[in-house]
């Protein structure tokens, strides 16, 4: 068996350090808005894990059209972040733009609804096939609010999650195994109300033994996953997976949320309607709105009766469920108008195609290289990992983690006009995508692998 290359670290610090002086003399604008807004913000952003960035610095944004944005300094980027699927329609799309315009232009927020909002359930359940939808402001939201109505209805108290999996920022899903197989708090957990194992199981990705394990306790109202793994790097389940999946759930009488908000990317209605999945809550977010808080949660006609019947209309406002912002006008137009106008099968026809060009860009720089690393995509998403083989389970994908190689390969392609997703190898194509965006990545990626391994 061919041994497998190393990386030398002492050449990786050097190649760091280079990438490190040219963005410092390549983005002084950039540079001298960072000190300005540290004055007021911790780190000088927003949110703080936007100092996370590669290099001394964030790029501050100076506008974005389509799969480009341009900085401060002057400089184009090719972007593959999209604002991590939240920008997945592009950069101001034109439709939603109007749309959005429109309503803004005729207020934004009442607590009432408008017509929109209807015609934005019936584009979801062309969609996904579940025929009863909710909005709100984002994913999490989306989350929390199934998570509720399922230990509503099944007095059960507990969720399932998968190990390393990620669904915004709810609090019951920041729960890995240990090496005993404990369910414990993940690393970097801000600010934990309650021990984890107190309100979540956690079971391996494409793992039905493990599934059935915890579902047989009884005490699971739900099951919450994300069809593919994403934010650990792309796990793609076995075939046979999520039909056992949706079995075991039957079985125990467990709820099955499905959260599409990263894998939508598959295609128009993402994983569930791909591999014709059923899950009896389904969880879309930050796509879906044009670039503005947007998402939404759908149901099966039977969970929408026994949720209501099981509500009194006079506790119905103060149960835990819904802020006063949720369903706002201007997220159903976004909605109404990115679905309908831009998010269209033809788009992601493209979209596809142009991942599957990335994808082999990438392949062809490893395999020439002899890197030992694979890349894996579903649908309008790629991502490289630090293995030759690809991941099977969260604990996999997390072992395959290098953060100093990572951080260098994401600031050696920002200098080079490139943003990929934020703390992972991952690109996400959008309508607007062109050959000429991924062949400017497939060259400095190549240039990359070189570095490290020519």
């Amino acid at each position: 068996m061919k041994a497998e290359r190393e990386i030398d670290r002492t050449r990786l610090k050097n190649l760091w350090s280079a990438e490190v002086e040219r963005f410092r003399q390549d983005r002084p604008k950039s540079g001298k808005a960072w000190q300005e807004a540290s004055a007021n913000m911790p780190d000088g952003v927003p949110m703080l894990w936007m100092a996370k960035w590669p290099g001394p610095w964030p790029v501050f944004v100076e506008s974005a059209l389509g799969s480009h944005f341009t900085d401060l300094d002057g400089i184009d980027h090719v972007d593959f972040c999209l604002g991590d699927t939240g920008a997945m329609a592009g950069h101001a799309p034109a439709a939603s733009v109007a749309a959005l315009s429109a309503q803004l232009s005729k207020g934004s927020t009442f607590m009432l609804p408008t017509e929109d909002g209807a015609v934005a359930a019936q584009l979801l359940e062309e969609r996904f096939g579940l025929p009863s939808w909710q909005f709100t402001l984002s994913a999490t939201d989306a989350n929390r609010s199934a998570i509720r109505y399922a230990r509503q209805v099944t007095g059960r108290p507990k969720i399932a999650v998968h190990d390393y999996c990620y669904h915004g920022t709810v609090d019951e899903t920041f729960a890995n195994l240990d090496g005993a197989g404990r369910v414990v708090s993940r690393r970097g957990n801000i600010g934990a109300p309650v021990a984890l194992d107190q309100t979540t199981a956690v079971v391996k990705f494409n793992d039905l033994d493990d599934l059935e394990r915890v579902l047989s306790t009884g005490e699971i109202a739900a099951f919450l996953i994300e069809p593919a793994l994403t934010n650990i790097g792309i796990v793609l389940p076995d075939p046979d997976y999520h039909r056992g999946v949706r079995e075991l759930c039957t079985r125990y009488g467990t709820l099955l949320i499905i959260d599409e908000t990263h894998t939508f990317c598959a295609g128009p209605g993402g994983m569930t309607k791909a591999e014709n999945l059923e899950p009896d809550f389904l969880v879309i977010g930050k796509s879906i709105g044009g670039g503005v808080p947007a998402a939404a949660f759908g149901m099966t006609d039977g969970l929408a009766r026994r949720i209501r019947e099981s509500i009194e209309l006079e506790d119905i406002d103060v149960g835990g469920v819904g802020g006063t912002l949720a369903g706002n006008a201007l997220s159903l137009a976004g909605i109404r108008a990115t679905l309908s106008k831009v998010l269209t099968p033809e788009a992601f026809g493209r979209m596809i195609e142009r991942s599957v060009e990335w994808t082999a860009g990438v392949q062809s720089a490893i395999d020439d290289f002899g890197a030992p690393w694979q890349v894996t995509r579903l649908g309008a998403r790629a991502e490289y990992s630090f293995r030759s083989t690809a991941p099977r389970d969260g604990a996999e994908a997390a072992a395959a983690d290098d953060f100093e190689l990572q951080q260098y390969l994401h600031l050696h392609a920002l200098n080079r006009g490139i943003l990929m997703t934020p703390f992972h190898n991952m690109a996400l194509m959008c309508p607007e995508t062109s050959p000429a965006d991924v062949e400017t990545h497939s060259t400095a990626f190549r240039d990359a692998v070189a570095d490290l391994f020519g």
